[in-house]
């Protein structure tokens, strides 16, 4: 009977951790502390989490889950957003965006061999406030993670910090 209760207790502790790892790199904080990595790396003022934002960022991916292909939906906040398969992040999109740094080149202020603009929004000067949010896609194929900053950024001719 004591091997029985030790056992049970084991399945329930690993269970709780697959819970707690399953949770990781997805928090608000993981989000704001990814972002204000970068940010810290040119001097940009940090970023706080927001939960307009985020209520604003799960209603878009709710509307998406069922299609998870990247589109711009328009919104009236910056936004950035990155879908893949396996088990992408909130930290690996955000290492994601953050991965375009070496295609922008500060002294044109453009893109130069490749994207940059999901980089320049997660370090635009101006963005104070962040929320995102991460859902399964429907068909089990991957995730799709947004985010939303504001004031947004990525205006023509303003260079980002």
């Amino acid at each position: 009977m004591g091997l029985c209760r030790i056992a049970l207790a084991l399945v329930c502790l690993t269970g709780l951790a697959l819970v707690h790892v399953s949770q990781a790199q997805n928090s608000p904080q993981d989000y704001v502390n990814t972002h204000n990595a970068a940010r810290s790396e040119v001097n940009v003022g940090s970023i706080a989490w927001d939960t307009s934002l985020e209520a604003y960022a799960q209603d878009y991916a709710n509307k998406r889950i069922g299609d998870c292909a990247l589109q711009h939906s328009g919104g009236p906040y910056g936004e950035n957003i990155a879908a893949g398969g396996g088990e992408l992040t909130g930290i690996d999109a955000v290492n994601l965006w953050v991965s375009e740094k070496g295609s922008y080149d500060y002294n044109s202020n453009s893109c130069v061999g490749g994207q940059c603009g999901h980089y320049t929004q997660v370090v635009w000067r101006n963005s104070v406030r962040l929320g995102c949010a991460r859902v399964q896609c429907s068909n089990n194929n991957g995730w799709f993670v947004t985010c939303n900053y504001d004031p947004p950024g990525n205006y023509v001719d303003q260079r980002p910090y």
